[in-house]
């Protein structure tokens, strides 16, 4: 997915979030998820996360976590892991990105005993081969320069019959390409479904807390791109998602 201007933004803005945000007020940069009045039960403390957390949920229904081994590539600022860890109960949980303060941020936010975080590359992990049984993906592989490179570490570090959890977007003219990587991965798909009108009602339902967290953190010379990085209503990323311009999908793969 070529988005060199958005690129650019999102390391501007993920820096300026790493560094502005002393009470981790953002631990979460997915545009949710939101089906049919789906209502999954959350404490005060998750509650503000709710469509975002509504997007890890969906995904780790999917497939059995209690007592796994699992790994999110990709993890940000590590709010869907910790989730995961908290209501699906695997052994353990680690999580990867390439960014370094965002791993000091969470190995320091989050002391749930049975998560780590590590900086790493998606498309040259450091990890171990066969050795997951579950591997999460969530709205980061459309900056990945190599998709192919990184299914294949996916394929790697999976363990035999382990499920691979994955969810982002893509322009509409893309998605043919991105099926046609995950069907030379070796990875089996077991489960497609497209949900960009769950995700436009997430950001629709989300909105107010979005303005309102844009407002708080970001100089005002920064609020209109910021705005549209956090999907606001009637911004340009709002109008392509609702135009169906991006497809957002979700999919379960296993390792045979």
């Amino acid at each position: 997915m070529k988005f060199n201007f958005r690129e650019s933004v999102f390391r501007i803005w993920y820096w300026y979030v790493n560094k502005i945000d002393k009470n981790a007020e953002v631990l979460f940069m997915n545009y949710g998820f939101s089906e049919n009045g789906q209502n999954i039960p959350l404490d005060d403390k998750n509650e503000p996360n709710r469509y975002s957390i509504q997007l890890y949920h969906h995904l780790a229904n999917e497939a059995e976590i209690k007592n796994k081994d699992i790994v999110e590539i990709g993890c940000g600022r590590g709010g869907g892991l910790s989730y995961i860890a908290n209501q699906f109960s695997p052994a353990s949980a680690i999580g990867v990105d390439l960014d370094k303060r965002a791993m000091s941020f969470c190995n320091d936010h989050y002391k749930e005993k049975e998560l780590s975080f590590l900086q790493g590359d998606a498309q040259n992990l450091s990890l171990e081969s066969n050795a997951y049984d579950v591997v999460v993906n969530v709205e980061s592989s459309h900056r990945y320069p190599d998709m192919s490179a990184f299914l294949g570490e996916v394929s790697r570090i999976l363990r035999p019959d382990g499920y691979f959890l994955f969810t982002d977007f893509r322009y509409d003219f893309e998605i043919e390409d991105v099926k046609k990587k995950l069907e030379l991965s070796g990875l089996t798909v077991l489960k497609e479904r497209f949900i960009t009108e769950e995700v436009v009602k997430a950001l629709e339902l989300d909105d107010a807390r979005r303005r309102i967290l844009v407002k708080k953190l970001a100089p005002k010379f920064l609020h209109k791109i910021a705005l549209n990085f956090a999907g606001t209503v009637g911004s340009e990323t709002y109008n392509q998602f609702a135009l169906g311009k991006y497809v957002y999908f979700s999919y379960v793969l296993k390792k045979q």
